[in-house]
């Protein structure tokens, strides 16, 4: 399934096989140079922490109206995920930053993203520039991820397309011309 971020945002997390909810997304955590989402947060329902837990993606069972886990132990601080600690000390992100051309040109900012639930990859941006979206830009064209922008390759150049059918007519007529 096809999601855009800004809509999983509040989605019930339950474990699986049990009733209740747990908590809601509230957060999303994306490897900048991969654009792999490592995980969710997880604003809980029945602590009072004021802290969001984590839930990495690969504990999540399956993904409907409601994301269910394997299990609610898997819910934790975000400290706790040792191996996300340099991810998290690095800083760069997708979410709410620049992005802009290898030449320069400033798109947006990233406003949202979408991914799919099966593969946890980012597949498209969504540049906001003032009050508007701009056009999509698939996850394939970003060249490089700093703290200060997303950079993204340059839109192809339109060259001009010559009319093939026009050029072989013409070349149809000569050739009738000298054999009659």
């Amino acid at each position: 399934m096809h999601l855009r971020f800004s809509s999983c945002i509040g989605t019930p997390v339950a474990q699986e096989g049990l009733e209740g909810v747990l908590g809601v997304i509230s957060g999303i955590l994306i490897h900048p140079d991969t654009a792999k989402i490592e995980g969710f947060f997880v604003r809980s329902t029945s602590m009072r922490t004021g802290q969001d837990l984590f839930c990495g993606s690969q504990d999540i069972v399956r993904w409907g109206t409601r994301v269910y886990i394997t299990d609610l132990h898997m819910l934790a601080p975000v400290s706790d995920r040792i191996r996300l600690q340099p991810l998290l000390e690095d800083g760069r992100q997708l979410l709410g930053q620049r992005i802009q051309t290898v030449s320069g040109v400033l798109l947006g900012i990233c406003g949202d993203v979408q991914f799919n639930t099966e593969s946890m990859r980012v597949e498209w941006l969504f540049p906001r520039k003032w009050f508007s979206w701009k056009v999509a830009l698939p996850a394939s064209d970003i060249q490089e991820v700093t703290h200060t922008a997303i950079t993204v390759a340059d839109p192809l150049k339109k060259e001009p397309v010559q009319d093939d059918a026009l050029e072989h007519s013409s070349e149809l007529s000569e050739m009738e011309a000298k054999l009659s």
